[in-house]
């Protein structure tokens, strides 16, 4: 072979070596993740990270995801953003320039997944987030956005309405949110609900970020005596709220707290106090459907699967939205053919599916459609669902 003759060789060989690698690049799906797994949402962020390693796991043991003819194994990269927003843009740049992700998934809440979606819409790839309910969110014209949690309105609107029917002289509320994206979207809702439907919103005020002591209000919200109290905010807030409603002797027939019972972090910080304090959430395991798309074939498949991954803790809406979000993203994928961002946008855009977690089609603004979503309550320090009636297992107590 003459010099000429080998160096053609050794060219083509190597051109064969670097088309290998690509091909084997292209058959993996790259997913990225900041997540809050240290600071003040990290118990939220663990629980993202468990049902995204469930899905993973069992996705990629059945061979992967069909994309256009190819199984495609699915990786999620992740970094911690340590509850702090602005680290959670710049991570979603680090994914995306240097990662080179093909999917974002968005972290946990409203204000940072806003924070992040600008740092997806400006680089055109797809975030898809599981819990982030505020309609504000998505009013912001974003493209490559879309969320898997109905929006709240439907949820404070089902909540009057069931309160009104259990106690029909029900008159005068009380609300008092945290003063953020989520918390403060759902205290406004309620407002809104609660006025639509008759009630006199005796007391409508927001509480800072951060706040420790929030004795001055509750102390008014108790010289008001209303039928209903309603208060929003992350678990610690709610503990921390409840724990003074105690101290200072406040009582009400019926206490809200939300998102609070929803996590089994509220029910056990609390202990008996936790005991007839209601809630509304977007998903409980008790909801039973079958024979659908994605990982798992029914909810209670599901259940048990987490069952088993979590050593027996029952699983709550962020769970289910998460792991759910996933099945979206494989399902995008497989119908558009290709993990081109453009292509996999339009397939999200186009998502009509019925998961695990029930129902997934996405409005215009990107946001799954409103359902019945169960009102809860804790009672012998469990979670009871007072509604909706096909899945209800309790009738609501009151606390006075």
């Amino acid at each position: 072979m003459t010099p000429t003759q080998r160096n053609t060789a050794i060219a083509a060989a190597l051109a064969a070596l670097t088309l290998g690698s690509a091909a084997a690049a292209e058959e993996v799906l790259k997913i990225g993740a900041p997540l809050a797994l240290t600071g003040g949402l990290a118990d939220e962020g663990h629980k993202q990270e468990l049902v995204w390693k469930m899905w993973t796991d069992k996705v990629n043991a059945a061979g992967g995801i069909d994309v256009g003819g190819t199984k495609m194994k699915v990786e999620i990269v992740e970094y911690d953003y340590q509850t702090d927003g602005k680290r959670a843009g710049q991570l979603a740049e680090k994914l995306i320039n240097d990662d080179e992700v093909d999917v974002l998934m968005a972290p946990f809440g409203s204000g940072h997944t806003k924070i992040v979606a600008a740092v997806a819409e400006r680089y055109q790839i797809p975030l898809v987030a599981c819990v982030a309910s505020s309609t504000s969110v998505y009013d912001q014209g974003f493209k490559y956005l879309f969320g898997t949690l109905a929006p709240n309105s439907g949820m404070t609107e089902s909540m009057v309405a069931e309160f009104k029917a259990k106690m029909p002289d029900l008159g005068t509320v009380a609300i008092y949110g945290r003063d953020d994206v989520f918390p403060k979207s759902m205290a406004t809702a309620t407002s809104e609900s609660a006025k639509a439907a008759g009630l006199d919103v005796v007391y409508d005020e927001l509480y800072p970020v951060g706040a420790i002591d929030h004795s001055a209000a509750l102390s008014t919200i108790k010289s008001l005596a209303p039928d209903w109290i309603y208060m929003t905010g992350y678990t610690q807030d709610l503990i921390l709220g409840r724990k003074q409603m105690q101290d200072l002797g406040i009582e009400a027939p019926i206490i809200t707290m939300v998102t609070g019972p929803a996590y089994k972090e509220f029910t056990e910080g609390l202990g008996e106090l936790a005991d007839g304090v209601t809630s509304s959430t977007w998903w409980h395991h008790a909801t039973g459907y079958t024979d659908v798309a994605g990982a798992w074939s029914s909810t209670d498949a599901f259940y048990q699967d987490f069952l088993e991954a979590s050593g027996g803790e029952d699983p709550d809406y962020v769970h289910g939205s998460c792991a759910a979000a996933l099945d979206v993203v494989a399902d995008a994928a497989s119908r558009a053919g290709t993990i081109e961002p453009v292509a996999m946008r339009d397939a999200l855009a186009a998502t009509d599916m019925e998961t695990f977690y029930g129902p997934i089609k996405f409005g215009e603004n990107g946001m799954n459609q409103g359902r019945e979503m169960p009102i809860i309550q804790v009672q012998g320090g469990e979670i009871k669902i007072l509604y909706p009636e096909n899945i209800a297992n309790a009738e609501m107590t009151f606390l006075e």
